[in-house]
């Protein structure tokens, strides 16, 4: 069985550069080696960056797949990140900024926090399949779990598969049900249409990239997320 390609033992920051990269074709993002998928390059942008502000009715239009959401539907405030499953600086803010946040404002009412997958490889696209099968309140502990094990499964050499299904198996996978999610072209090819409108709409060019009521987040530090939160919940 081929290989799934070997990634850096650091994850950086993708910048736009490496976009045009990936749709000249230099970077090949491909599940197809090992799970007969195909997960089709990004399209060459513009050099030009994304927008600052994107319209709020345009950001939370329904897309192929349905938002995962934490937090009341209601809240003030919806933080909608764009991440890759193999992106070192998403595990870094989900492992030790995400916790903070959530607790002092999405289980407060005060943020709904929206996650959206923008996978940059053939990993990263295995792993949001993976917790997009997981289902309901199994997703958002299955993403966690990816990103707390993340240097066992997306920077090692070799195989990947055996290190995701030891994920999996807390999210009450069996080998057979993993081996049909990561079977499902249909799963894939609306993760695909996912990533493709976050970069094609909004110019989300790098991960994580965050919208806070539709502004771009400069950053992603918990001060950060804050300041960007004071003006909107003392109005």
């Amino acid at each position: 069985m081929t290989d799934l390609p070997t990634l850096p033992s650091r994850h950086r920051r993708i910048v736009r550069r490496d976009l045009l990269k990936l749709a000249a074709g230099a970077v090949a993002i491909s599940v197809a080696a090992a799970w007969g998928l195909s997960l089709p390059v990004l399209a060459q942008r513009k050099k030009a960056a994304g927008p600052s502000e994107v319209p709020m009715d345009e950001l939370m239009k329904a897309g192929s797949l349905p938002d995962l959401a934490l937090g009341k539907a209601d809240a003030p405030i919806t933080v909608v990140e764009y991440a890759s499953m193999t992106c070192g600086h998403c595990a870094n803010f989900h492992n030790k900024v995400f916790p903070a946040l959530k607790e002092k404002y999405i289980d407060t009412g005060k943020v709904r926090f929206i996650f959206r997958e923008f996978p940059l490889d053939n990993r990263a696209a295995a792993g949001s399949m993976l917790a997009r099968c997981a289902g309901g309140e199994k997703t958002f502990p299955l993403i966690s779990a990816l990103f707390h094990t993340q240097e066992a499964w997306a920077f090692m050499k070799g195989d990947p598969k055996p290190e995701l299904f030891k994920v999996a198996k807390q999210a009450g996978f069996s080998q057979e049900s993993f081996d049909k999610c990561l079977a499902d072209q249909k799963l894939l090819d609306d993760i695909v249409a996912m990533r493709t409108r976050g970069a094609d709409t909004f110019g989300v060019s790098s991960t994580p990239t965050f919208f806070v009521n539709g502004k771009k987040l400069a950053g992603g530090s918990l001060e950060d997320f804050e300041k960007a939160f004071a003006p909107i919940l003392k109005s």
